[in-house]
Parts: C-alpha cells; sequence; structure tokens
C-alpha cells in the first residue's frame, strides 16, 4: 500500500507547479506511512496478545486438573506453563523461518548440510527449554502432579495407548509391558516439545511402529492380533446396544 501511494504523490507533485503546494501532499504522505507503521506494530502486539490468551487457556485445563488449592501457586504453575507454550512456538517458528532462507538462498546439496545443522540447533535450543521448565515446575508441584503435566501437555496419549496394548494383546508380560511403558514415556517427553497437536501424535505414531516391531519379534502377529481386538470391541458395542450386559 506505501508504494503504491508513493507513485501516486509522485505523480501529483510532477504536476505541482509551486513547491508549496506539494507540502500538504507530502504531510499526508508521512502522516499515512506513520500511520500505518503504528498500526502494523499494534497487529503484532495484539496477535502475541491474542495468542498468549490461547495457550493461557489451554494451560488452565491442565492446571485445574492438579487439584492446587493454593491461589499464588495456581498462577504460578498457569503462568510458567503458558510461558512454555509460547517458547516451543517461537523455537519452532524461528527454525522454520530459517529453513524457508536455507532453501532459497543456497543449492541443493549445500542446503541440505545446512539444514541439518539448524535441525541439530532447535533440537539442543528444545532440550534446554525442556530442562528450564521443568525446572521451575519442580519448586511449584509433586511428582505426581508432574506427570499429570506432561499427559496434558500430550493430550494423555500415553495411557490410552498402553491400555490400549493390554487390550488387544491379553498375552502380554509383564516385562512387554515394562518395555511398552518404557517407549511411550520416551514418545511423551519427546512429544511435548513439538510444536502442534499433529507433530505430538506423529511423535507417538514413531514410537508405535517401534513398539509393532518389538512385539513382532516377540512372536506376535499384530495383524492378527489387531484384527481380534477390534472384533471383541465390535462385539462389545453391539451388546451394549442391544442391552446386554458383558
Amino acid at each position: 500500500m506505501n508504494r503504491q501511494l508513493l507513485v501516486i504523490v509522485k505523480k501529483s507533485l510532477g504536476c505541482l507547479s509551486a513547491p508549496l503546494k506539494a507540502l500538504p501532499v507530502l504531510l499526508l504522505l508521512f502522516s499515512f506511512i506513520y500511520c500505518t507503521n503504528a498500526g502494523a506494530q499494534i497487529t503484532d502486539a495484539q496477535k502475541e496478545a491474542d495468542y498468549k490468551e490461547v495457550v493461557k487457556g489451554r494451560a488452565a485445563k491442565i492446571v485445574n486438573t492438579l487439584g492446587i488449592t493454593d491461589s499464588a501457586n495456581y498462577y504460578s504453575v498457569l503462568e510458567t506453563i503458558t510461558n512454555q507454550y509460547i517458547s516451543l512456538n517461537k523455537i519452532h517458528d524461528q527454525s522454520k523461518l530459517a529453513v524457508a532462507a536455507i532453501k532459497q538462498e543456497k543449492q541443493a546439496e549445500e542446503a541440505d548440510a545446512a539444514i541439518k545443522v539448524e535441525a541439530e540447533k532447535k533440537s539442543s535450543l528444545l532440550l534446554q527449554q525442556h530442562a528450564d521448565f521443568f525446572a521451575q515446575l519442580k519448586g511449584l508441584l509433586t511428582e505426581g502432579q508432574l506427570e499429570k503435566v506432561k499427559d496434558g501437555m500430550t493430550y494423555n496419549v500415553l495411557n490410552v495407548t498402553f491400555a490400549a496394548y493390554q487390550d488387544m494383546i491379553l498375552t502380554l508380560t509383564d516385562e512387554q509391558k515394562k518395555q511398552i511403558y518404557t517407549w511411550l514415556v520416551e514418545a511423551r517427553e519427546k512429544a511435548m516439545d513439538e510444536g502442534s497437536s499433529d507433530d505430538k501424535h506423529k511423535m507417538f505414531g514413531k514410537y508405535k511402529g517401534k513398539i509393532n516391531n518389538y512385539l513382532s519379534s516377540q512372536g506376535y502377529d499384530m495383524k492378527a492380533e489387531e484384527k481380534a481386538w477390534q472384533q471383541r470391541l465390535k462385539e462389545k458395542r453391539d451388546k451394549e446396544a442391544a442391552g446386554i450386559k458383558s
């Protein structure tokens, strides 16, 4: 918009015979540019404020499950989780911009190397942010409450998935259950630092692939196990729909 106005003003000035006649036009131009820039700054500030409100609401849903009775402690935890969401978002956004710039400025082979370096940089920043976040929370919450925060930030996928594996394969040994749970905990730690719901679920998806490979190596036919499980679920739903108790 500013460029278009400059073109118009230049054309207008060319048609004016007296320099004094250009003064009102110049004042109008400067006023427009100032107001436009100020408006852009206000818009950016408003976007940040709006985003903070969104993630604050998301954080509140988690904090409300922790049973915190002290008001000061409640708001400290709320602010800490809110700031974590904001910090993670900044790390991911800045990395995306860096990768986009690399792709635009460098040749394919050189770009691949630079993107790898950027990925390592992002990973390092996320690890540090993760450590700082829990260092703050450990001074405010119990271990049980910390577990709820982790589950809340990852949509409780760990517990849902662990229950599903036990329901699907009824003959799992204690050792196998322990291995599955260990990997799901590891997935949760990494998923917490992802920047979107899709990416969090993709992280768990990677570990589910790892778990399935492990169970296959333990002698389970995963396709057959899942088919039998889905059949049991269907039969259960049919009984419930018919009002038949198990």
